[in-house]
């Protein structure tokens, strides 16, 4: 048997196998922008998966080969992997444990609602203001994006950018300063064409300053001002409580594996 890496040109074979996906990743790769394909045939596919970032979904049959080849890069050490939430998802998850074995841990994420429309300005706003006065908001520039690529906590806000005129061109984000030092982010980790996916994070040692939800609300706006909905999948119970301060609605728990290689 073998698998087949799509073109961009390609991705509509395997668009009905991704159906019903909420999922902004997914349709960053269907839509040709961000991220690799690979379906069990070129025709006609039964079997797909969809590689972005940390991340990998399967649709369709569950298939042995998507699973596990091409899977591990020299530069991809973790991988988030997802089986889809239908009739097919406990085939997929069988496959992944029988793969991995000790290297695959299964884990709860947590959806957040997808609402155009539902953000308060005002809201927003005045917990950007709120911000203590030792801290300086502001988006992304060419010097805070020097700084995520030399800190590992910061490396997800633009590690999917070649460079920061690709960032500048496709991407976009928040940062709060302590002093010249980068402390806290929001930023497009991924990008399609109705807008973004949020990557938002704190440094250990500012962590419960409220510096989180001020960049995510700083990142909304501008994502507002830009007409792009800032999409949010929560990792932990942590990440849903903030995003439900910033106006999101928390939806339903889903299963993935983290895979350690």
């Amino acid at each position: 048997m073998s698998i087949y890496q799509l073109t961009p040109g390609k991705m509509s074979v395997i668009a009905p196998l991704f159906e019903g996906w909420d999922e902004s990743l997914i349709w960053s790769c269907l839509q040709g922008i961000m991220g690799e394909a690979w379906a069990n045939q070129k025709e006609n596919p039964k079997s797909a998966r969809i590689v972005l970032a940390d991340f990998c979904y399967f649709a369709g049959e569950a298939n042995h080969e998507l699973v596990t080849r091409g899977i591990k890069t020299q530069s991809r050490d973790f991988l988030i992997m997802v089986p889809p939430q239908d009739q097919n998802g406990s085939a997929w998850a069988q496959e992944i444990e029988k793969a991995y074995g000790r290297r695959c841990k299964r884990v709860e994420r947590f959806a957040i609602k997808k609402e155009p429309g539902i953000f308060d300005r005002d809201k927003l706003e005045k917990i950007v203001a709120g911000l203590g006065s030792q801290y300086q908001v502001g988006l992304i520039t060419e010097e805070i994006f020097r700084q995520t690529r030399e800190q590992p906590w910061a490396k997800d806000f633009t590690s999917q950018y070649a460079d920061y005129n690709e960032y500048l061109r496709r991407g976009v984000g928040a940062f709060v300063l302590y002093g010249k030092e980068l402390v806290s982010g929001a930023s497009s980790y991924t990008v399609y064409q109705e807008g973004i996916e949020i990557e938002i994070g704190t440094r250990q040692d500012h962590r419960r300053r409220g510096l989180a939800k001020a960049c995510g609300a700083s990142l909304i706006l501008e994502c507002m001002d830009r007409k792009l909905y800032p999409s949010w999948d929560a990792q932990n119970r942590w990440s849903v409580a903030l995003a439900q301060e910033l106006g999101y609605h928390f939806d339903h728990v889903y299963a993935a594996y983290e895979i350690y290689f």
